[in-house]
């Protein structure tokens, strides 16, 4: 079974899919694809199966149930080459593109095309950038690579200019719902999804009474450390210990339920400056302060699978929500 075949075609990739088999058929497929995904949303997802697209041995679209099919969803094809982050490392580095490149310029073993997917790609550095660049600019024969990315303003533009684009949104409440119940079955799908937002594709290998849970705890507990009355230290060493993937993702959705509320209610300043100036409510951080705490919660989410202390890397960003903190900044201002 592939990864298309354990889940139903998530509704709001219609028109992606059928915009790249279409240009397949008309043999305009592009050699460089950009996803751009809201978190959770299905890029890895559209990033497989339009490898299955261009390798499966049956049809287009694709079977998704031939061997072709089911190696690429195991990343086992032998045309198919995967990219991302290695062990210990928290960006994807030069050699890594080297070995790529060099790969996707030998004869493809089933005659046809060689893919190489990079996720997250907004995690090259800027010399492995500079090497991708080269096999953008001078792509071997029936190649396609393909390039997911959460934050595309994190690449070169001479990286995004030469990739065509595809923006996979975020679904409605209702697109999830109707989806999470046709891959798994009926339950409190909609408590879940408050919870770690509209990101089925995360939601969709757990159970949602346990996702639920996980959120509302992750979301007292920031509520907690934000007025001051929770331990950022046991605090980080608990969340390190369990299910820390599901809660960096509640964490992102709180800050940006924060940003959103204050917006609406005129609390930030058109200016930036270093003294918090959010009023009451236990917030006292900044629009700034919000937003450099969402960068550091998507740099550890994308740096999960490397080797790093996520106890003291946690312990780092739930100070930075404390009252003593930010009443230290404030005296310094």
């Amino acid at each position: 079974m592939s990864a298309t075949d354990l889940v139903p075609v998530p509704p709001w990739t219609a028109e992606q899919t059928a915009t790249l088999a279409q240009a397949l058929k008309a043999g305009r497929l592009p050699h460089a694809l950009l996803i751009h995904e809201a978190p959770g949303a299905g890029g890895e997802w559209l990033a497989v199966w339009v490898a299955q697209l261009v390798l499966c041995q049956e049809s287009q679209p694709p079977c998704g149930r031939c061997l072709s099919c089911r190696r690429i969803a195991a990343r086992a094809h032998p045309d198919l080459m995967w990219l991302g982050l290695e062990e210990e490392s928290r960006e994807i580095r030069i050699d890594q593109v080297r070995s790529l490149s060099q790969e996707l310029s030998l004869k493809s073993h089933g005659g046809g095309y060689k893919v190489g997917i990079i996720t997250p790609a907004d995690a090259l550095n800027r010399f492995a950038a500079n090497a991708l660049l080269k096999t953008l600019e001078e792509p071997p024969g029936a190649t396609l690579l393909v390039l997911v990315v959460t934050q595309p303003s994190r690449l070169p533009p001479t990286i995004l200019s030469r990739c065509q684009r595809l923006r996979v949104r975020a679904p409605l409440r209702a697109e999830s719902l109707a989806w999470l119940r046709a891959a798994k079955g009926e339950g409190d799908w909609n408590a879940a999804l408050d919870a770690l937002g509209e990101a089925p594709m995360l939601l969709v290998q757990g159970e949602p009474a346990e996702l639920a849970e996980i959120g509302a705890d992750s979301r007292q507990t920031l509520d907690a450390l934000a007025r001051g009355d929770a331990d950022p230290v046991s605090t980080a060493e608990r969340w390190a210990r369990a299910q820390l993937p599901l809660r960096l993702v509640c964490f992102e959705n709180w800050l940006t339920e924060r940003i959103r509320r204050a917006q609406a209610d005129g609390s930030f300043l058109t200016e930036v400056r270093s003294a918090p100036y959010l009023s009451a409510g236990g917030m006292s951080l900044n629009i700034r302060e919000l937003f450099g705490l969402m960068d550091g919660v998507r740099e550890m989410r994308a740096t999960l699978d490397a080797s790093l202390n996520r106890g003291l890397a946690l312990e780092v960003l739930f100070r930075r929500l404390t009252p003593a903190r930010a009443g230290a900044r404030e005296a310094q201002g």
